[in-house]
């Protein structure tokens, strides 16, 4: 028994090693000049709108008038401050916020509110520069790479730049990227655990020194669809800041609703041995959203779950959505939608 739940618990963790939870959400890092109090109380106040940006995913959540009147309050909401002094003499001051204390600000605000489990987002992008077409790794345009970690961490989504390494060349190069062809970069993405894939495209406009930056999802159905102009690292900082609000619509739930408790039936196939159940369990007691779960029944072909969660039943289809563990089930011999009354899904496990 002892060695079942050894087991029970190693697989767990190779489980969560692949969910990807932002650590730092509700702390912010910003240059200072010196230690004095005005530039910390400056730097801190700035910290708190950035804080609520990654929080709510709203790129505009920092220009809210009663945001910026609150920061004015800082130490309400601050939990602690240190200062980080590199070798080469730059000062940044790192500081942190009581997580309920945002949250509650979030609402007051009438923001959504993004949890800390996030997407993955591989990201590949292709340059055309000269007549020349690159695509973009640490070794190419290590500035570019470093500019596409430095705004998505500011804006609490984790990303990953593809390597582009021998493994990555044997599936992906310029036109699969350039062209978004779908089934070889999502192939290649899988590598990263990446949740989602964009293809991206910089090249400069005719007669003119602006750059476009044409972006999409890999399951898109237009290329055009997100369009942006002007300077190389602008169209990328606005790409991320795009990409981030378009997941914000996806994934955020209203704040309003997070102390309302309900309950949710929730059916999964697949899940056959004592291990996966529990596995099971333990990855939805993980959610967000969920406040508890207990096993209601099981059959032969599927284990019974009552699930309770705060938000409503959309909020955790969201946070089941984010997790690679399950998949909505989709019965083969059905030719019609059925609705039904509880949440069916197939086990994935590893």
């Amino acid at each position: 028994m002892s060695r079942l739940l050894i087991a029970i618990a190693s697989i767990f963790l190779c489980f969560t090693a692949t969910a990807v939870e932002v650590t730092d959400l509700y702390q912010d890092v910003l240059k200072v000049t010196d230690k004095s109090r005005d530039a910390r109380l400056s730097a801190s106040r700035k910290a708190l709108l950035n804080v609520l940006v990654k929080v709510s995913g709203d790129p505009q959540a920092d220009q809210n008038p009663l945001a910026q009147q609150r920061s004015k309050d800082i130490s309400e909401y601050m939990l602690k401050f240190e200062y980080d002094e590199k070798a080469d003499g730059e000062l940044n001051l790192v500081v942190k916020f009581e997580a309920n204390k945002i949250n509650a600000l979030v609402k007051e605000l009438d923001l959504p509110l993004w949890g800390t489990r996030r997407p993955l987002i591989a990201i590949w992008l292709a340059i055309e520069d000269n007549w020349r077409r690159e695509l973009v790794t640490q070794e190419s345009y290590p500035q570019l790479e470093k500019l596409i970690y430095s705004t998505a961490s500011r804006r609490g989504l984790p990303v990953v730049v593809p390597l582009l390494d021998l493994q990555d060349r044997a599936l992906v190069g310029i036109p699969e990227v350039w062209g978004n062809f779908s089934e070889p970069v999502e192939q290649a993405s899988s590598r990263y655990s990446a949740e989602r894939s964009i293809t991206a495209r910089l090249y400069k406009q005719l007669d003119s020194e602006s750059w476009v930056l044409d972006w999409r999802f890999t399951n898109d159905e237009l290329f055009e669809e997100n369009r942006l102009t002007g300077d190389k690292q602008q169209t990328i900082a606005l790409m991320i800041d795009s990409l981030v609000a378009g997941l914000a619509d996806e994934y955020a739930v209203d704040p309003n609703l997070l102390g309302q408790v309900t309950q949710a039936a929730f059916e999964l196939k697949g899940a056959n041995s004592f291990v996966d159940i529990e596995l099971a369990k333990r990855r939805l007691q993980s959610l967000s959203v969920v406040t508890q779960v207990t096993i209601s029944a099981r059959t032969p072909d599927a284990v019974h779950f009552t699930i309770s969660h705060t938000g409503n039943m959309s909020d955790l289809q969201k946070a089941l959505k984010l997790d690679r563990a399950f998949e909505a089930f989709v019965d083969p011999r059905t030719f019609y939608s059925v609705v039904k009354d509880n949440l069916e899904y197939q086990w994935i496990g590893l």
